[in-house]
């Protein structure tokens, strides 16, 4: 059986949000994990970032996909599983299914329910024959998944591994290589650095598309949580952190405020931010680094035009 290794301390998913809105909040700075973003109405809206004109990531990745799985498709032995984290509507990796006929078994893993299984049915229809596993959960956690016979190919698209922190990113790459097991692959997507005005225009688009992304995970608190909050007085911020090579998202108290949940208090001075997403930025030297300490050797990379995006082949170090 494949599944998610929590530990015995694990909460229920409800549960562990309330922990960690509480644990977020009572920080300072205060903080909210960018993976509750994506409830069912944040992974439509975050459908609809990838569509914007400012948010180039998707453009980028997408004019490199089908090009990056042809070029695999005849470098890699034989592959039989592809396991995605963080599937969302799982439309990139159609490029790879589409090139590697040999794929029996895909497992798509997302942490809104809803969202992942509409779309994996979806999948089922096109692809007649293909055993589609949905994993729901968070992928920061182990994964336990079956053996296999034939190779497995880990994929993380979308720069996601850029929200995640350097020690993070390590762990998780550590984790997948135990997930995916000997002799596997794992194709990643990474943002690289680039100026400034392009990277914040991405994260703060003139639709406000973005802005309604951020606001929608204080409206999470008030539905989920009934949370007492005045969502109004709140307004969205991105900012580059240079230090960190990071594009940071915020969300920024118009006034002296409280949020109420449960019987705590958390108050907010005006001017005051919520710090809810980071998205790292690398070079390809430095994201091949990372990578090594991740238990991953780095055999290939492809670049998009004028270097906006990379796609990386890592190999498992066995």
């Amino acid at each position: 059986m494949n599944e998610i290794m929590l530990s015995e301390e694990s909460f229920t998913p409800e549960q562990a949000f309330y922990q960690d809105v509480v644990e977020g909040l009572s920080d300072s700075p205060k903080r909210l994990p960018s993976k509750y973003f994506y409830d069912h109405r944040g992974s439509e809206l975050f459908e609809q970032i990838c569509e914007l004109e400012e948010y180039y990531l998707t453009r980028a990745e997408l004019s490199m996909l089908d090009r990056v799985a042809r070029d695999i498709a005849g470098s890699l032995p034989q592959i039989s599983r592809i396991v995605e984290f963080g599937s969302g509507n799982c439309e990139k990796v159609q490029y790879l299914l589409d090139r590697h006929r040999g794929v029996r078994r895909y497992l798509p893993i997302d942490v809104s329910e809803s969202f992942l299984l509409y779309h994996a049915d979806r999948l089922m229809q096109r692809y007649q024959g293909l055993e589609v596993e949905p994993v729901v959960g968070d992928f920061n956690f182990p994964i336990r998944l079956e053996d296999t016979e034939g190779g497995s190919l880990g994929f993380f698209p979308g720069s996601t591994i850029g929200n995640l922190d350097r020690w993070e990113a390590i762990r998780f790459l550590r984790n997948a290589a135990e997930s995916l097991g000997p002799k596997s692959y794992f194709l990643v997507g990474v943002d690289t650095l680039k100026d400034q005005d392009i990277l914040l225009a991405a994260y703060d688009d003139g639709q406000g598309v973005t802005r309604d992304f951020n606001l929608n995970l204080l409206r999470r608190l008030e539905q989920e949580l009934g949370a007492k909050i005045d969502i109004d007085q709140f307004e969205h911020e991105a900012r580059f952190n240079e230090e960190h090579s990071r594009i940071e998202m915020h969300l920024r108290s118009r006034c002296n405020q409280n949020i109420r949940i449960n019987g705590d208090t958390f108050s907010l001075a005006k001017g005051e931010t919520i710090h809810t997403e980071n998205s790292h930025k690398y070079t390809v030297e430095n994201f091949q680094m990372l990578a090594c300490l991740g238990g991953w050797e780095p055999r290939q990379v492809w670049l998009a035009d004028r270097g906006m995006f990379s796609i990386h082949l890592l190999k498992r170090m066995d």
